[in-house]
């Protein structure tokens, strides 16, 4: 148990160094995200230094259950590929000019308006997707209209971070512990309406509190104007993420895994869009661009902590802090537990380890949705609480804008303690 502790010790904090010190490197004209290393030396470790047998490795990793990890990264990727295709064409970007070019001069109607926008997105896409395609744009409008971007930037953020928790598919690590424990597409929104919609005017009314001097000033420039996009891409894009949700919220009662659902449709999607570009003589740019944007580095990541788990459990880890985890009420003590956790070592490999933890329970499910919330909600306490986090303040360096670590923490404590004591709050009444 020993060695299998030190290993995971070391691979948090190598995970943890990386993030702070270099997440990624440039080769030629890209950068490359390294953080997925330290958990690919970690299982490496494990397997050679005897812990697990490449057996048992394999075994974890193909069984038949809902807890395989290829079937949760085929759903992942599936998803993500999806919302890319749509960001990629220009959707997320003409909705947000629309939606923003009615502000008509008050930054807190824009506030609003940004908010409104991001949350409704996000229900229906990802928190990932939602930064990597707010911020830049964010950080444009507020250069240009000459105003402090901090408002907006952590409106989206925390906007993201809170409503990606009402559906199954809004997080990677909804998607992990949630299909990890066969949960439904419709149980879960069931479950986890309420709490997210606490959590999210919980949010909303603390971002208020903290910004409302400053968005009380007014909006001397307009909003940019509305670029066109090319409706048929569009309409291919929305229509299969449509129809995807639809079947994923009937998964259980057609008797369809969600990874197949998933899969299906976003290959139907690239397939129909490849099409539609060669029928009419087009370049494939978008179905390419969409392609390279996939974040890969999501496998080897998500794969070596699941062995890292597994190392875990066949030295009776997990069992051990769900039998000190037991003298908490499980929606507290897992929801607390799990977001500090997810903020010593980032939220992916949290709800690998509390997947692991969870399973050993006789009635899972309030640790469960519980450590769901943690998981969201600790993006913002700590850039490291989730891959959003980290993500996004590479996002604000490459636009020179500097938010130092503490700045973060001040402003994301205040807005995350409240949050996530009515999430529990919203889980109690549910549970």
């Amino acid at each position: 148990m020993a060695f299998v502790i030190t290993v995971g010790i070391a691979t948090c904090i190598g995970l943890i160094a990386l993030v702070f010190i270099k997440p990624s490197v440039q080769i030629g004209h890209e950068q490359i995200s390294i953080y997925w290393l330290p958990p690919v030396i970690g299982a490496l470790v494990l397997a050679f230094g005897g812990a697990l047998s490449w057996s048992e490795i394999f075994a974890g990793l193909t069984a038949p259950t809902a807890m395989n990890p290829l079937k949760i990264l085929v759903l992942f990727f599936s998803m993500t590929l999806i919302s890319v295709f749509l960001d990629s064409a220009g959707f997320f970007r003409y909705l947000a000019e629309t939606m923003l070019s009615k502000a008509k001069g008050s930054q807190l109607s824009l506030f609003f308006t940004l908010y409104l926008t991001v949350s409704v997105l996000t229900v229906f896409t990802s928190n990932d997707i939602i930064v990597l395609t707010f911020t830049p744009f964010i950080c444009y409008f507020t250069r240009r209209a000459g105003i402090d971007p901090l408002p907006y930037l952590f409106c989206e953020f925390i906007a993201a971070n809170t409503w990606s928790m009402i559906l199954i598919i809004g997080n990677p690590t909804n998607i992990y512990l949630g299909t990890g424990a066969g949960l439904s597409f419709f149980d879960y929104v069931t479950v986890m309406a309420l709490p997210t919609l606490l959590a999210g005017l919980g949010s909303l009314g603390v971002l208020l509190l903290l910004f409302g001097k400053k968005l009380r000033q007014p909006l001397a420039a307009s909003a940019p104007s509305v670029h066109r996009v090319d409706r048929v891409l569009v309409g291919l894009g929305v229509v299969h993420l449509g129809l995807c949700i639809l079947f994923l919220v009937l998964s259980s009662y057609i008797d369809l895994p969600m990874w197949i659902i998933a899969l299906v449709a976003c290959l139907s999607l690239f397939a129909s869009a490849t099409g539609y570009l060669l029928a009419r003589r087009r370049s494939l740019v978008t179905v390419a661009e969409s392609l390279k944007r996939a974040p890969l580095e999501m496998a080897p990541f998500v794969l070596s902590m699941f062995v890292l788990v597994l190392a875990m459990e066949k030295v009776g880890l997990t069992e051990r802090i769900a039998e000190a985890l037991s003298a908490f009420p499980a929606v507290w003590g897992y929801g607390v537990t799990s977001f500090l956790a997810a903020n010593l070592m980032n939220n992916i490999p949290m709800s690998v380890l509390f997947s692991g933890i969870t399973g050993n329970l006789a009635e899972p499910a309030a640790a469960l949705y519980a450590s769901i919330i943690g998981s969201n909600l600790g993006a913002f306490f700590t850039p490291i609480g989730a891959l959003a986090g980290i993500m996004w303040m590479q996002l604000l360096r490459s636009h020179n804008l500097k938010l130092s670590f503490g700045r973060f923490t001040r402003y994301g404590a205040a807005v995350a303690v409240p949050a996530l004591a009515l999430a529990l709050l919203g889980l109690e009444i549910m549970i």
